[in-house]
Parts: C-alpha cells; structure tokens; sequence
C-alpha cells in the first residue's frame, strides 16, 4: 500500500543514475577481500568506518571490544516534514564471514585438505560475469548494497526526513562460548546486533538486516539451540576388559554412540515434520544435525572413556522454546534404551518474527521498490532465508519491525548488486520520507560540514 509520498519512476531513474555499478563492484570485492574470520573483524570494521567517513555518514564505533567495533553511520535526520513522515530505517550487515578457524589442531578434525584450500573462504573476484567467494554472499555483498544505496541517494539530492542508519556489526556468524572455549573471545552474536541495539546510540523504526534473498524478503527468523548428550559408561581396563555379545550392552560408552545415533535420527526426522511453521511472514523450516562428537583423551589409552558427549544443533522456530526440545530429547533418550544420557543445552537463541501489521509498512516499501527496480513484485524468501539465524532476529525481539532482503544469495552478477543498492534506497526514500524543500533540505546552509548527515 503505497504512502502519500510514494516513490516515483522519476526517482527510480534518478537515484540509478547515481549508482555508479563499478564503483559498487570495488567497493564490495575490496571489503570482500580484507579478511575477517568471526573474531578478526577489525581491518574491515576499520576499512568501512573510513569509507562512511569520506562520503560523509558521521561514522561512530561502538564496541564491546577495542578490535571487534560495530559501526554505525547515519543520513538524513533533517525531521519530519509537514506531512508528518520521518521513520528511522536501520539497515545492518555483518563484516565476519564463515570460514574454517585456520587452527590447524582444530581444523583437521572438521575439514578435508580440499575444503581448506578452497580460495573462495576468503578471497573474492569477478570472472565470467559473476562475483565469486563467500564474503561477497555473506556478508559484503549486500553490505556495499546499503553503503552505494546511501551515497546515491546523497548523491541524487535526497535529503531524508527521516534517519537512514548504516551498520556493520561483528560476531553475527559465530561463535558460540562452549565448553573449555570461553571467554569474550569466543562471544559471537552478543557483541554484534546485539550490542548496537543496547548501545549504539540508535533507534529505528524499523530496520533491514541486508543478506542475500535472492530479492525475496522474510520477516520470520529461527533460532536455534546446541544440546551436548553427555552418555555415560564404565572405563575398564584394556586386558581385563570382556566384550558383550551386544555393542549396545558395552561399558565403554563409545559402543553405545551407534544406537544413540539411531535414535536421534529418527527424533530428528519426526522434530523436523512437526517444527515447520508457516506465517503472512514466511516459511521456517528448522533443521537438526549432529555437529560434534568428543570422548576420552587419545594419549591416556589405557581404558576406554567413561563419558562421550554429542553436540546436537536444533533449530528452533519463532513459537518454540529450548525447554519443547529438551523435554522432547530427554523422552528419546528414555526410549532409546542407551543407559545414563545427560541432556543439558549450551546454547541457546530463540527466533522471532515481526508482527504482521507492525511491519507491513515495511514490506510495502520493499515491495514498492522492487516493483520499480526489477518490475516484479516483492515475493517472500525461499524458506532457507527464514530457516536461520539472520540479525533481523535482534530487532523483532524488541519489537522494532523488521525483515531480511537481499541481493541474489551466491555468486550475484554485478548488476545483482546495483539492482539491490537501488531496491534499499528506493525503500529507504519511501519509509524515512523526503525532506521539505528549501535551505533545509538542500543543506548549503543549515548543515554546512554535511548536509544530509544526522
């Protein structure tokens, strides 16, 4: 439903005018290419503080650490107009990107010597027409998007009612304080989205985590909690030891791992069934996986291992809590038959989704935008996109409407990249309102150092 201050073909072709599509392929290839593995986020937290800081965004770094900064910049803010419009529209990416931890006592029991050296964990570049490395998908990409958005529109000669904040935020990735990892510097999405709601200085109206959609939007987010199985058995002594007919019967609880195993797939099958969740705001459809496995100590050989311990992901979507899954895995593990199984969660994030009619100003907008920008309407994202963890979750949390929206997911053409930056600033014109004509809005004299800036 469009506003009284609709956006126009006119400034379709004026605020595209102004993306410059090279410009915004550096600019994400050259953010793409500072690495930034969770926890090593400051070089590029750094690089973007100074983009903003040349195209005159007001940047700030707010941090709970000195190297792991969010940073937040600002446009428009000039008020609102005499129409009464003027929302704060917050757009956040974050700047660490998925990788192996390049530890090689830890990587070795994850990855293949194939996976490791594939170049595509942290380095970017363009051939046959495509951008190519995982930073640019996730989350660089989209990150640039919001950046050249911002610029254009400055650049065009919109001053917003409104205040367009700009955030890159570490830790959304991971990772996650668990066992003997702990510490702040294992902290992952506290430090991140999290942090900047609390402290940074911001207050939206709505907001935008921008990640790639493949142009859809999803206002649902899953959550998602880590439950170690600690199963427990006898340590024997290697020669006296007697084995049973039954590996399910055996003391060392090594054995008994097949049969718990069995188990949880066939809990994890029937989790999975029952935890879809559909809404006006999209399709969740949360996942479940083993994702680590420890027991004994390799050099103290000499009598199996009285304890092993799984570590199981479980996806949780908007209207499930860690409690439905331990109550749920407790029952399996009675069931099963497998002897002593502790289940305790290490982890736990909840998932959220936006009010439907709090938000659909919002989708509108996008909705709006894309119409203009790509001449299709504005479908939901596939379920994958509302079947994570995407920091869109932080704000319906606290119930500042918001979605997630984006560029094509992998490997996005150039062209995917200017056809998003022109969505977010059509969208960004539409929810934070032009600003009123006059010395005001045009800034020469009222805002002399940095006329659109908060």
């Amino acid at each position: 439903m469009a506003t009284p201050q609709a956006i126009t073909g006119g400034d379709r072709e004026a605020i595209a005018a102004a993306i410059d599509t090279d410009e915004l392929t550096e600019l994400a290839l050259t953010l793409g290419n500072i690495p930034s593995r969770s926890g090593q986020e400051r070089e590029a937290g750094q690089f973007v503080h100074d983009w903003m800081a040349r195209e005159g965004f007001s940047p700030r770094k707010v941090g709970a650490t000195e190297d792991r900064f969010n940073v937040i910049g600002t446009y428009g803010g000039l008020g609102q107009n005499t129409k009464g419009f003027g929302k704060n529209l917050l757009f956040t990416a974050h700047l660490d990107t998925e990788s192996p931890t390049r530890d090689p006592d830890l990587d070795v029991h994850k990855y293949s010597p194939t996976t490791l050296a594939d170049p595509e964990w942290e380095r970017c570049w363009l051939e046959d027409g495509v951008l190519r490395g995982y930073p640019i998908a996730s989350d660089r990409g989209p990150m640039s998007c919001f950046l050249i958005a911002a610029k254009a529109l400055k650049t065009a000669g919109y001053g917003l009612a409104g205040k367009m904040y700009l955030t890159a935020c570490p830790g959304e990735i991971g990772p996650e304080p668990i066992e003997e990892h702990r510490g702040i510097g294992f902290l992952g999405k506290d430090i991140g989205a999290h942090y900047l709601f609390h402290h940074g200085g911001v207050a939206p109206d709505y907001a935008i985590a921008a990640e790639g959609c493949d142009f859809g939007w999803t206002s649902v987010g899953c959550g998602y909690a880590v439950f170690r199985l600690r199963l427990w058995g006898e340590g024997t002594f290697t020669p006296l030891l007697r084995h049973p007919d039954r590996a399910g019967d055996h003391p060392n609880p090594i054995y008994r791992v097949g049969k718990l195993t069995d188990a949880l797939h066939a809990w994890t099958r029937d989790w999975e069934a029952a935890s879809r969740y559909e809404s006006a705001g999209g399709i969740a459809e949360p996942k479940v996986q083993l994702c680590a496995i420890r027991g004994g100590v390799p050099f103290q050989f000499g009598d199996g291992t009285e304890v092993v311990s799984l570590y199981l992901e479980v996806g949780l979507n908007p209207r499930q809590k860690a409690a439905d899954v331990q109550h749920a895995l407790e029952a399996m593990v009675r069931a099963a038959g497998v002897g002593r199984v502790e289940v305790e969660p290490v982890v736990v994030r909840h998932g959220f989704e936006a009010d439907n009619a709090e938000v659909a100003p919002l989708i509108d907008a996008v909705d709006a935008a894309t119409r203009l920008g790509l001449g299709q309407p504005a479908a939901r994202a596939n379920p994958v996109y509302s079947s994570m963890w995407r920091d869109h979750n932080v704000f319906n949390m606290h119930r500042v409407p918001a979605i997630t929206t984006g560029p094509k997911r992998w490997r996005p053409t150039p062209k995917d990249l200017a056809d998003s930056a022109l969505i977010y600033a059509l969208t960004a014109l539409e929810i934070c309102g032009r600003a009123e004509q006059g010395e005001a809005a045009k800034g020469a004299a009222v805002y002399p150092d940095n006329p659109f800036g908060a």
